[in-house]
Formats: structure tokens, sequence, C-alpha cells
């Protein structure tokens, strides 16, 4: 089984405060992985990193489908299959969320009526049909704006997909609807790495495998049974158990997602 996305020695920093602490990570083509962590734990700031937000000095190695990232630009990873939904996905006036798919499908190579055909069937999947001729995410409800972000990543059908804490600020409704557009998105052409803080998007998308980031490194994986045992114990429980002396989080470090919204595979 193929590596959509491999991660070796990461480490990363804002001037001169420490985030990540040398990550390795495999996520195979066709399996969904989550990586939950307390907040600050370095979560977010993994997926900036692997998608190339300038904000952060980085060392360490990335492969796309055995393609090294590390050194290309942000636009150039997106190119190559990696692409990033954000934790709030910003607005975009002015640009209709059909126009900007067709784009980014030209970008990828993908035959104008390949993309039409992908458009239609993914709005139809996501119920997104009322969405294609607005703007990008103006005046959507958190949900909407998280089944438009899953719904594009459908479409481009990216070899490597970050999912940033898709269930941050849903109802118990809407995560069980997010979760069902997660399950729908899922195919063995794509390796997905859905961050979570929370386990309850876990009971309704299985993960193939469960990390757990402290202090910037993931500190154990399993099954998704792990995820259950973090919500009987708790963060701080797990630390404990595994016999961690330093703290749980990390330095939180939140980078503003506006800069992506230019590039060609991001609402």
């Amino acid at each position: 089984m193929g590596m959509a996305l491999k991660v070796r020695g990461l480490r990363a920093s804002v001037g001169s405060v420490k985030i990540l602490n040398g990550i390795d990570l495999d996520v195979p083509f066709g399996q969904m992985h989550a990586l939950m962590g307390p907040n600050g734990s370095g979560k977010s700031t993994l997926c900036h990193v692997l998608s190339g937000h300038p904000d952060f000095t980085a060392e360490g190695e990335a492969w796309v489908d055995g393609q090294e990232v590390m050194g290309l630009e942000a636009d150039e990873r997106a190119r190559l299959g990696l692409v990033q939904a954000f934790q709030s996905p910003v607005a975009v006036p002015g640009v209709d969320l059909a126009e900007l798919m067709r784009e980014a499908a030209e970008e990828r190579g993908i035959d104008p009526e390949e993309a039409d055909r992908r458009i239609a069937e993914a709005s139809h999947r996501f119920d997104m049909d009322p969405f294609l001729e607005r703007s990008i995410n103006d005046d959507l409800s958190g949900g909407e704006k998280k089944r438009s972000e899953i719904f594009q990543i459908s479409v481009l059908s990216p070899k490597a997909a970050l999912l940033d804490e898709t269930d941050s600020g849903l109802d118990i409704d809407m995560v069980r609807k997010v979760a069902a557009a997660v399950e729908e998105m899922r195919g063995p052409g794509m390796g997905v790495l859905m961050i979570t803080h929370h386990s309850r998007i876990l009971n309704h998308v299985k993960p193939d495998r469960v990390h757990v980031m402290m202090g910037g490194k993931i500190v154990t994986s399993g099954g998704p049974d792990l995820a259950q045992e973090l919500e009987r114990e708790g963060y701080e429980g797990l630390r404990k158990r595994l016999g961690i002396e330093t703290p749980a989080t990390a330095a939180p470090a939140k980078a503003p997602s506006d800069f992506f919204t230019d590039l060609p595979f991001e609402a």
C-alpha cells in the first residue's frame, strides 16, 4: 500500500518558540487517520506547516505520494495533491463556488467535461446545489462551510487531505451530517488526516488509526479504540499513564487561514 502522506522528523517554530518537536507520520492511500490532542498541542500547526504557511520555520521531510514537498511553495504543494480544509473557512465575496471548482480542476489538469461531471455528482451527494452559484462561504452556517470544503475536496480528489478540526463549533446534529460527508469522501486514491480535539465525531467516522499529540509530538498511536480510551481518562490521564513529564500542550500558534484563500484548491 503506497503512502499518500509520509512525514519524518518534522520540527517547526515561530521565532524562538518551538511548536513541533519531531513528527513522524504515515498515512497510506485509502486510509483515514485521526490526529487528536489537547488545545495547543500542535495539531493545527502541523496542518499549516505541511500546507506551506510561511509564518513557520520548519525542518524535516514530508512526501505526498513519494514527492518531497517541504521545499515547495504552498501553491506547488496544492498542485501535487496536498489540500487543507480549515477550522474556520473564510468567505470569498465575488467568487462563486462552481467557478472556483472549475478553475481548480483546470489547475489539476482535469478535463472541463469531467470537472462538470464531478461538480454535479458531488453537489448532489453533499447537498450543495443551492450554493454553487453563490459566493464562497458567504452567509453560510458553520456546518455548511465545513460541508462545502468536503465537497471541494471530493471534486478535486487530492492525494492527501488535511481536515483541521472539521467538527469545531458544530452542534450534535451537524456533526452527524459532516461526519457522513467525510465518510462519503473517502476513497482508495486519497489519504486523509483528520484533526480533532474531541472524540464525538469519531462516533460517526471510523478512522483506521488514531494518533495523539502532546507537547508538539505524537506520543502514542493505536486503533479506533484509542479515542474511546481518551474519552474515559482524558488527556491528562493519558499523560500520566504514559509517564510523560512535559505538559500536554505546546506553545499555541494559530496561523491565519486567509493566507491560503488565493490558492487553487482552497475556498
